[in-house]
């Protein structure tokens, strides 16, 4: 890997990982359209390490009040009946079903569902279902409930197809269960940290396997992370500001244009799937 390509891979992860456009598949598009080959699900895993520490910083207090809540809980019943003791657990029920089938599908993951066919197909589908989800979601409630957190974790499952969005898969989730634009991005960043974070960890070893054709280097993949968190933490608070004046609607186009443009450069052999 050019140190050309970890930097620029680094800024796409920090500006698309909390938009609801699928930072994968963004990772997944400019390594093959820019630079020839994929870079990996396991570089892509790390480098997202950057932009969730990005949410542990600016959620800071936020994450701070949770598991506060959640120790005291443990042993206090009168901490059990808070909103962030319930929060904390809905984030860890939330964080199960994508451990779980990463574990499960972790080839198929690393592999197969990394065929930019597959990308183009689910921007494509998750783009409508999105806008549909914003359309005709009530959005009446900023208070979250169970259903929501089983919901959204099975949601956030989806994400290990590149080109579904973590952020796009739980947001929609949410926007269909009754949820206001700002509480399902609030929990759908919170939802994030536990998953990432163990599928980054897990993930270095393999990032660092010399063997690989493209492996990045330590300061390759250190830059990479860096980079990722100064611009994620720059578009955390840009998004917070626009759900809350503003649809889906142009992420919603954004991803239908991408994935039909991406269909046309794979139909005409211009790229490869693989």
């Amino acid at each position: 890997m050019s140190w050309l390509q970890a930097i620029v891979l680094g800024l796409v992860q920090g500006l698309t990982e909390f938009l609801p456009i699928s930072s994968s598949a963004h990772v997944r598009i400019v390594s093959t359209l820019f630079f020839g080959n994929d870079a990996g699900a396991s570089f892509t895993a790390v480098i997202q390490l950057g932009t969730e520490l990005a949410v542990l910083i600016y959620f800071a207090k936020d994450i701070g009040g949770l598991l506060s809540a959640w120790f005291r809980g443990l042993f206090s019943k009168a901490a059990r009946k808070t909103e962030n003791y319930r929060m904390a657990w809905y984030v860890i029920l939330g964080s199960i079903p994508i451990s779980i089938l990463g574990l499960v599908f972790k080839d198929e993951i690393r592999s197969s569902l990394r065929n930019l066919w597959i990308t183009a197909i689910v921007l494509v589908v998750f783009g409508i279902l999105l806008g549909v989800a914003d359309h005709v979601g009530k959005q009446v409630r900023s208070k979250l409930e169970l259903k929501d957190a089983v919901g959204m974790g099975f949601a956030q499952a989806m994400a290990l197809i590149p080109g579904v969005s973590r952020s796009g898969g739980t947001l929609t989730a949410g926007l269909f269960l009754g949820l206001d634009r700002a509480a399902a991005a609030r929990y759908s960043f919170l939802l994030a940290l536990p998953a990432v974070f163990g599928a980054g960890l897990f993930s270095i070893p393999d990032v660092l396997d010399r063997s690989e054709a493209n492996a990045a280097s330590v300061p390759q993949m250190i830059v990479a992370t860096l980079v990722s968190f100064v611009v994620g933490y720059a578009t955390i608070a840009w998004l917070l500001r626009y759900v809350s004046k503003h649809s889906y609607s142009v992420f919603v186009w954004y991803r239908l244009l991408l994935g039909l443009v991406l269909m046309g450069l794979l139909s005409m052999n211009l790229i490869s799937a693989t």
